[in-house]
């Protein structure tokens, strides 16, 4: 296997020159970029595995891509936050897109934060999960309606193919965010579960014109479908 590539937009040079030591010699190839802009085009160049960010507003224009631009919008994102980082900011972050957020000093939780996603967004050519008219295709990592593509964060991607793989099961908050997220506790990240799963109820709905995939079961939790 090729060693994983890192793409790391750190705009403090210092920061950024102690983060890409360590990450080199645990074996990761590091692609750096000062600011935003620079990160965007090595991003459409180089194909990075994953991306970590200082700022969650890279996360975002990540997400939404540029008229005329390609690079790969689920890229996993981890956004580097400071050290006793405001809750607020991190909803915030996962708001935008972000698929992590880990404190910038903790070091060895970052590195096992990035092979967790490396792990989840490296799967076998067939799996390939059908819910009616609904497609997860995990290699791929795209979620079709009726054929057409639907522009997901890499979260918001992990979240469908977590509810497509029982589509009538329940699945509760608690669960999804120790699945999805790592955590087993906290009302900020709940929260973030909600945010998700509109934001991925609203994006099928457009294509659906309807409801049936992403269902609340009040005090319980999540299911793809009645």
């Amino acid at each position: 296997m090729p060693p994983t590539a890192v793409l790391l937009a750190e705009p403090e040079p210092a920061l950024r020159g102690v983060l890409e030591r360590h990450l080199s010699s645990d074996g990761f190839t590091v692609i750096e970029a000062g600011w935003d802009a620079q990160a965007l085009d090595l991003a459409e160049r180089s194909h990075p595995d994953v991306v970590l960010a200082s700022e969650s507003e890279l996360c975002l224009l990540l997400r939404q891509g540029q008229p005329g631009r390609r690079w790969d919008r689920n890229v996993p994102v981890i956004v580097l936050a400071s050290t006793g980082s405001d809750p607020v900011d991190r909803v915030r972050a996962f708001q935008r897109g972000a698929d992590d957020v880990v404190e910038r000093h903790l070091y060895p939780e970052l590195v096992a934060r990035i092979h967790a996603l490396v792990r989840r967004s490296s799967f076998g050519p067939a799996d390939v999960a059908e819910v009616d008219d609904l497609i997860v295709d995990l290699r791929a990592r795209q979620v079709r309606v009726g054929g057409e593509v639907i522009r997901l964060s890499g979260r918001e991607f992990d979240l469908a193919a977590r509810l497509a793989s029982d589509p009538r099961r329940v699945f509760s908050k608690e669960e999804l965010l120790k699945d999805l997220w790592g955590h087993t506790s906290g009302r900020f990240v709940t929260r973030t579960v909600d945010s998700h799963a509109s934001r991925l109820r609203r994006k099928l709905r457009s294509v659906t014109g309807d409801d049936r995939f992403i269902v609340n079961v009040w005090g319980r939790g999540y299911r793809l479908m009645e």
